[in-house]
């Protein structure tokens, strides 16, 4: 492996880390029903994070949304409302069934569908047979590992807790669908490359050039979530909780969950960006199962399983070793894209990336690639061909 995908798999893993761990804080805090903490995690997650990120790493980050095309930042636009609808669905359904499993249904559904759909709409010109055999034996092995920590979670049917809103069985259902609608946020990502090689020049290391498009892409979901909480604020007149004595404790937690969020993405970015054209893809997949696997452990370690019986323990340790092979054959699917092909640099011009790969999103919009732009891109002219960007401009 080329120590580009070494680093870039790396940083995916770590980011699976911290999007698996975001939702802990929330076990520490005490005297707030969801929508209470919900609402400040939707805020500094979803609105503020984003905006400081992207201000702080891309310097002309206005000029780079001026610049583009009004139809590729609608189409990250409703991605963005389609990943908020299904954060929403995400919160309820972790509160329903629990950490581990929430966490395992709603990311494996994620992953098969969040990885599968830019393969199909926009594939590498150089994918071979192998890797599609190796990524789609990867998958079914992730979708096991998820169905069997499901099955694993089943004794929790009978002995729910009186507090949650759901049975276990709509949980489920809940779960899956925020799962399809949690894939749109890396549907916005694959589909807004378009953006976000606008940002790259001097100043920008390429790897950053991903900050720029999640001021796109997560306002909708704090509309969504924001808009959902306030509902049940008003509903269930659980803001009075606001003037318990624990809110400071309760609010930095909140906020800790933001914060921990936002940084999981912000390296998702990065290091599918390393990963080359199946960055998007694979290293989708890849997140995912990290996260599930990180989700697990910490549901372990802080006593959600300490009623289980040992066969479900049996269940739930068979699918977390299913999940690690999937990671594994992800991992190597995405090594034979790098010997099959090497992609261009991360200066390189839109010819050399077109070259390259014909799918590229610099070229002409097609009903399958709807986000490509029509002029020339800021990204290509910033490798020395200004003259004729600026006269398209």
């Amino acid at each position: 492996m080329s120590d580009d995908l070494l680093i870039g798999l790396a940083v995916v893993l770590l980011a699976g880390l911290f999007q698996g761990g975001f939702m802990l804080p929330s076990k520490w805090m005490s005297g707030w029903a969801w929508e209470n903490y919900w609402l400040i995690f939707a805020a500094v997650a979803y609105l503020a994070c984003p905006w400081l990120l992207a201000l702080a790493t891309i310097p002309n980050l206005l000029d780079v949304y001026r610049g583009a095309t009004i139809s590729s930042v609608v189409w990250v636009v409703l991605f963005g409302i389609g990943w908020g609808i299904g954060a929403v669905t995400f919160g309820l359904g972790v509160e329903a069934i629990g950490l581990s499993l929430g966490f395992a249904v709603i990311l494996g559904v994620a992953a098969t569908s969040g990885t599968l759909i830019p393969l199909l709409v926009h594939p590498p010109s150089n994918f071979t047979t192998s890797q599609g055999v190796v990524t789609a034996g990867s998958l079914a092995v992730m979708l096991l590992g998820v169905a069997v920590c499901s099955f694993a979670g089943r004794w929790k049917e009978g002995g729910a807790s009186a507090t949650r809103r759901f049975s276990y069985r709509l949980g489920l259902v809940i779960c899956v669908l925020s799962g399809l609608l949690s894939s749109c946020g890396n549907l916005g990502f694959a589909f807004g490359e378009v953006i976000y090689r606008r940002a790259a020049g001097p100043g920008v290391p390429a790897h950053l050039t991903p900050n720029a498009l999640w001021p796109l892409l997560t306002p909708p979901l704090f509309l969504c979530n924001a808009g959902y909480a306030l509902y049940l604020l008003r509903r269930d007149r659980t803001g009075r909780n606001y003037r318990d004595a624990r809110s400071a404790r309760n609010t930095f937690f909140a906020i800790l969950m933001g914060v921990l969020w936002m940084a999981g993405m912000a390296l998702y970015g990065i290091g599918a960006n390393r990963l080359g054209r199946l960055g998007p893809s694979l290293g989708w997949s890849i997140l995912m199962s990290s996260m599930v696997l990180v989700a697990n452990a910490l549901g372990v370690l802080s006593g959600e399983w300490r009623s289980a019986p040992a066969r479900a323990m049996r269940h739930l340790a068979a699918g977390l070793v299913l999940l690690l092979l999937a990671i594994t054959g992800l991992g190597f699917a995405n090594s034979l894209q790098q010997e099959n092909g090497r992609p261009p640099s991360r200066g390189a011009s839109a010819e050399e990336v077109r070259s390259h790969d014909p799918a590229s999103p610099f070229d002409e919009p097609t009903l399958f690639n709807p986000l490509a732009p029509r002029k020339r891109s800021h990204w290509a002219d910033q490798s020395g061909r200004d003259g004729a960007g600026a006269a398209e401009s």
